[in-house]
């Protein structure tokens, strides 16, 4: 089997990988089409000492599995839990409903479990959704980034009076800030966007959102403040343009630890929430129905044999989307 593989800090395409092995309840999925994302160039750079094959917003057709499920085109969601598994007793957080933080979960690739930068990928069939037909490869494959964002939706909707938020801001504008301010734009149409690269403010003011450079960016003004640069300087703007007793999600998995003021953070009684993975239904519900655009994300098809080219490409600045076609 053919795949993308990381260590020591860098990354190359192996050859001599052997199809995985599937576990009872797991589906074998053939890899259609595969996005590198930020958390992907994160494991690159160190984050969690990662060694292995990495990737998981992808889409691929069923192979071997439950009869139902065989030619099946689908998503998957990444965390593989004691539920999922179905494998012993549930460990605390799933038998309290909270599987996403299963306290023995593994990650499709990012943590103890190879990704989707490969041929072949196995996943529980109960993490696996079928795409709608109508939904192109190119749309469905950012069901995972985009169900990220409908996360943030969720929280603050059911934690946070979301209607008497009047201003809200999404600092950073690339591949993760873009869909996260495309799906809050929604139920928040004055959401603004700030970020650096002129490439994808432009990019961000094309899909109709209001962007702007972060140098511009007024003051504690903003009643919600989601923070998706994935760079410590993003932290400090979301900081500062947060208003007293407003709210910052956190979306962005960082390598180093950030420096925070928490007497400020205190004394202006600021609200940090953080955010990670969300519901699948309502990203393929929301891509199905073309709430809003994507495919205008993607900037590159790349050849799983052109992992590393591709792993270069995405940390170019401005660029959003790459694709690995195996």
């Amino acid at each position: 089997m053919i795949a993308a593989w990381i260590d020591g800090g860098k990354v190359r395409v192996r050859d001599d990988l052997p199809r995985p092995v599937l576990e009872p309840g797991e589906a074998l999925i053939r890899v259609s089409i595969a996005g590198v994302c930020g958390t992907d160039l994160e494991l690159l750079r160190g984050y969690r000492d990662f060694s292995g094959i990495p990737g998981h917003e992808f889409v691929g057709r069923v192979a071997e599995g439950p009869p139902e499920w065989v030619g099946a085109r689908v998503v998957s969601e990444i965390n593989v839990t004691c539920r999922s598994r179905r494998a012993g007793p549930l460990c605390l957080s799933c038998a309290n409903g909270r599987p996403t933080h299963c306290l023995q979960r593994e990650t499709i690739g990012i943590h103890r479990r190879d990704g989707a930068f490969a041929e072949w990928l196995r996943a529980p069939v109960a993490n696996l959704h079928r795409v709608p037909q109508s939904l192109p490869d190119e749309a469905a494959v950012f069901a995972e980034p985009v169900a990220a964002a409908c996360r943030v939706l969720r929280q603050i909707e059911s934690e946070m009076e979301c209607d008497r938020m009047t201003r809200a801001l999404v600092v950073g504008a690339g591949r993760l800030g873009q869909l996260v301010a495309r799906v809050l734009a929604i139920r928040l149409p004055g959401l603004e966007v700030a970020g650096r690269s002129e490439r994808n403010l432009a990019r961000a003011r094309a899909a109709g959102l209001a962007a702007g450079p972060v140098a511009a960016v007024e003051e504690a003004a903003y009643d919600l403040v989601v923070e998706c640069s994935g760079a410590s300087a993003g932290f400090a703007a979301a900081r500062r343009a947060v208003r007293p007793r407003g709210t910052i999600v956190l979306k962005s998995t960082h390598k180093n630890e950030l420096p925070v003021d928490t007497s400020s953070i205190v004394v202006d009684e600021i609200r940090l929430l953080g955010s990670r993975c969300g519901p699948f239904e309502d990203a393929l519900s929301a891509l199905r129905r073309g709430d809003f655009e994507v495919r205008d994300l993607i900037d590159e098809r790349l050849p799983l044999s052109a992992a590393p080219e591709a792993f270069g490409r995405a940390a170019e600045e401005g660029v959003a989307k790459v694709l690995l076609v195996p």
